[in-house]
């Protein structure tokens, strides 16, 4: 009954904190390592059972249906060249999943993001992954958030732990203990609360599970912070529902925030250190270069 085969991509912001760089390049297609970021949230989705990826996009963004697209004269280069190693990563993203894409038209938030969402999921529930959040693959949280939905058939959010100096800058849960460690249920969601005023400091980060009604309440959702149309603004609403309410997953592994510089830097420099082919290499020239720091 709360089988999820759909995940929803939203992909439609300007990347502002990335200029000039995303002035031509959007910043889902910025590398971390080799792989552009949006390779990684998309691997999450379809390594959790989700093979059906809908982007939502937005003008100057072509560049993310070329990459999952094929590119044939690439692969003739390639093959003509006996060069099998670069072929395989070139079709690798070609085959992960079967991609779809709609446009967000007017830029009016993550809630009008997910509600263009709505002609291609139906009256299935569904999961929401943001692109600026990758998750570390040693601990699968939207699996989690999956079997979640499953057993109690309710809205899941991802929730994570925060300095609460810095509180003000996530939507915050007020929440209450269940019988699962790692499993709260949402009482109620304040987005960007004003310094000293968060009730907790458990932050929503980037991974929902919801259902279907979650639409209807974003048709009624008016502009909140931002003069956007805000997701957390419909959470708080569903989260009011007793049978079908809002719980979240306390997430406690490695999430790396590459929606400003200082978190893709993070993300990049920790990934390269743990590849295989290149890691040990790098992690000696960090090493050195660490050393000559003040």
């Amino acid at each position: 009954m709360h089988r999820v085969t759909k995940a929803v991509v939203p992909a439609a912001g300007l990347g502002t904190r990335f200029l000039p760089a995303t002035k031509a390049l959007p910043k889902e297609m910025l590398p971390v390592v080799d792989r552009p970021a949006i390779q990684y949230v998309v691997t999450e989705a379809v390594e959790a059972g989700l093979h059906d990826v809908l982007m939502v996009t937005g003008r100057n963004k072509n560049a993310l249906e070329n990459y999952f697209d094929r590119a044939t004269e690439l692969e003739a280069t390639l093959i003509a060249k006996g060069d099998a190693e670069q072929l395989a990563q070139v079709r690798q993203s070609t085959g992960l999943a079967q991609m779809h894409y709609v446009r967000q038209g007017d830029p009016l938030g993550l809630g009008h993001a997910v509600l263009r969402a709505r002609p291609h999921v139906g009256d299935q529930s569904f999961a929401v992954l943001l692109g600026d959040d990758i998750i570390d693959e040693a601990t699968p949280l939207l699996q989690r958030m999956l079997e979640v939905h499953a057993s109690t058939g309710m809205h899941v959010v991802a929730l994570m732990e925060v300095d609460p100096a810095y509180a003000h800058r996530y939507g915050i849960a007020t929440v209450e203990a269940t019988d699962e460690d790692d499993v709260v249920r949402v009482r109620d969601l304040v987005e960007k609360p004003a310094k000293g005023t968060a009730p907790s400091n458990l932050a929503v980060i980037g991974r929902y599970v919801l259902r279907p009604e979650i639409f209807d309440v974003l048709d009624e959702t008016q502009p909140g912070v931002g003069g956007e149309i805000q997701l957390t603004d419909a959470l708080r609403v569903v989260a009011g529902h007793e049978a079908h309410g809002l719980v979240g997953v306390v997430f406690t592994g490695r999430r790396f925030d590459t929606g400003d510089r200082q978190g893709m830097l993070e993300a990049t420099v920790t990934l390269a250190s743990e590849r295989d082919d290149i890691g040990p290499a790098f992690r000696t020239w960090l090493r050195d270069f660490v050393a000559t720091l003040d």
